[in-house]
């Protein structure tokens, strides 16, 4: 039994299907989504979790979403980033905001407030959040193994001192640990892409829960969940 917990990775599914169950625009589901995860992540906290990961906006979705949809997204990222700089529970908290994907895809405006949310957190090390953004794990792979063949070129690392620890180092996690438990809403049973490096050992906990409605009490059970499991990693 794990008595352990410090990064929690969220897949957070179903903001569209809890619109459309209410009868409101797709995008509507996203805002109600953005409020969720200031909700889940002070949860994360009393929980003494010093890590979390939101799945966010996966490659595919930025290719074959809607334009209207992905342009009412854009607009909420772009106010959530901006308001982190003057955030007092960030500062209170000391929570270091990072974004994790292929962010050069993004609209200019959705970089320049991520930039400034992060410059902003950047000092911080109590609590750690990564949002991937047009995020793929295939993608994040492939860029690793080519930042690793730049450092190859340049006589930076030999091909004998490449190891499974060491490219860790070129991944978009740098510096945070594997996932101890992912939580996925929205019925779906998969990772799509979230974390597949990463996840090797992560312990998963699906939901049937949209994520606007995910409460309290079934991150609870979530960690309940968890915390009777017994993890073996490969032994």
């Amino acid at each position: 039994m794990s008595n352990e917990i410090e990064h929690i990775a969220f897949i957070m599914d179903g903001n569209r299907r809890f619109a459309k169950r209410l009868m409101q625009k797709p995008w509507k589901g996203h805002e109600w989504g953005a409020k969720k995860v200031r909700e889940v992540l002070r949860w994360c906290r009393d929980a003494g979790v010093r890590y979390v990961t939101l799945y966010s906006l996966s490659i595919e979705n930025l290719q074959k979403r809607p334009k209207q949809e992905l342009d009412m997204l854009m607009r909420i990222f772009k106010k959530e980033f901006e308001a982190i700089p003057n955030d007092d529970e960030i500062h209170e908290n000391e929570v270091r905001i990072n974004v994790i994907g292929r962010v050069h895809l993004l609209p200019k405006e959705v970089r320049d407030a991520i930039a400034r949310a992060v410059e902003a957190t950047q000092h911080y090390n109590k609590y750690v959040v990564n949002f991937a953004i047009a995020y793929g794990g295939r993608s994040e792979i492939v860029d690793g193994v080519r930042k690793v063949m730049v450092d190859f070129a340049s006589g930076k690392i030999g091909s004998d001192e490449l190891d499974e620890e060491r490219f860790r180092h070129y991944l978009y996690t740098n510096g945070t640990p594997d996932p101890d438990l992912i939580i996925r809403t929205g019925g779906e049973r998969r990772l799509s892409g979230f974390l597949l490096w990463q996840a090797a050992y992560a312990e998963l906990y699906f939901t049937n829960t949209l994520w606007p409605e995910f409460s309290r009490e079934e991150f609870q059970a979530a960690l309940k969940d968890f915390f009777h499991r017994e993890r073996r990693f490969g032994r």
